[in-house]
C-alpha cells in the first residue's frame, strides 16, 4: 500500500469518526458504535483518524469536548493526555487566524473613541486580560459553558499571547476533557440505556467556578475603574 494510499483511509478514516460520534451522540446510537468499534480495533488507525477530526473540527464548528469524547472511546481513561493535547491543539488555528485579524486592526486601537465597535471590543478586552492575567482569564473563561471558538477568538482579540493562550486553555478545557472521556468510556451503557451524557449539575459547578475565578478582575476592570472614571 503506497503512501498516498494510506493517507487517503486516514482521511476517510477521520470523516468516519466525526460522522459516526455525531450520531452516536444524537440520533442512532447503536449503528454508530459499530462502526466506532470497528475503528477503535486498530490504535494507530483510530488515532490518526482522530487527529483528522480534530484538524477539521474547527471548519466544522463542533464542540471540542467531542474530541474526548471520541478518545474516552477509543483508549479509555489512559488516552486523557491525548485528548487534552488534541482539544489544546485544535483551538491554535483559530486563535493564529483571530490574532493575525488583530494585529491588522492594530493600528486602530489607540485612535479616537469612534474607531469601531472591533477597536473597542479588543481594548476592553485588552484591559481585562492586563488585569486578570492572560492564563487566568482565558482557563476562567473556558470554565464557562460558552463555545470553544468564541472564547478563543476573544482571547486573541484581547491580545493574549501564544503561551499564557495555551496554558489557559489547558487549564480551563481539562475538566471539559474528564468529563468528555467519561461519557466517551460510558458511551456504550449509555447508548444502552439512554442515560443523560453529562450531569447538569456538573456544568453548573464548572460555570460556578469559572465565574468566581473571573468575577474580581471583572469587577475592577468593568465597574471599579469606570466608577473611578465617572
Amino acid at each position: 500500500m503506497n503512501r498516498r494510499t494510506t493517507v487517503g483511509r486516514y482521511a476517510l478514516g477521520g470523516t468516519a469518526v466525526a460522522t459516526l460520534a455525531a450520531v452516536a451522540l444524537a440520533v442512532s446510537p447503536e449503528a454508530a458504535l459499530s462502526r466506532l468499534r470497528w475503528l477503535a480495533t486498530d490504535p494507530l488507525r483510530f488515532g490518526a483518524a482522530v487527529v483528522v477530526l480534530a484538524a477539521v473540527r474547527p471548519i466544522l464548528a463542533w464542540p471540542t469536548t467531542l474530541l474526548a469524547v471520541v478518545v474516552g472511546f477509543g483508549y479509555g481513561w489512559v488516552g486523557t493526555p491525548f485528548a487534552l493535547a488534541l482539544v489544546v491543539g485544535t483551538a491554535v488555528p483559530p486563535y493564529a487566524l483571530a490574532r493575525a485579524g488583530r494585529l491588522r486592526l492594530g493600528g486602530d486601537l489607540d485612535t479616537a473613541e469612534d474607531s469601531g465597535v472591533a477597536a473597542r471590543f479588543c481594548r476592553a478586552g485588552e484591559r481585562f486580560a492586563a488585569e486578570s492575567g492572560g492564563v487566568r482569564a482565558v482557563a476562567g473563561t473556558r470554565l464557562l459553558p460558552l463555545p470553544s471558538d468564541a472564547v478563543t477568538v476573544g482571547a486573541a482579540a484581547a491580545g493574549v499571547g501564544a503561551r499564557p493562550f495555551v496554558f489557559g486553555t489547558a487549564l480551563g478545557e481539562l475538566p471539559w476533557v474528564l468529563c468528555g472521556v467519561a461519557v466517551g468510556v460510558s458511551l456504550d451503557r449509555l447508548a444502552a440505556g439512554g442515560g443523560s451524557l453529562v450531569d447538569p449539575a456538573v456544568i453548573l459547578g464548572m460555570a460556578g467556578v469559572g465565574a468566581l475565578v473571573l468575577a474580581g478582575p471583572l469587577y475592577r476592570t468593568f465597574v471599579r475603574s469606570d466608577a473611578a472614571a465617572a
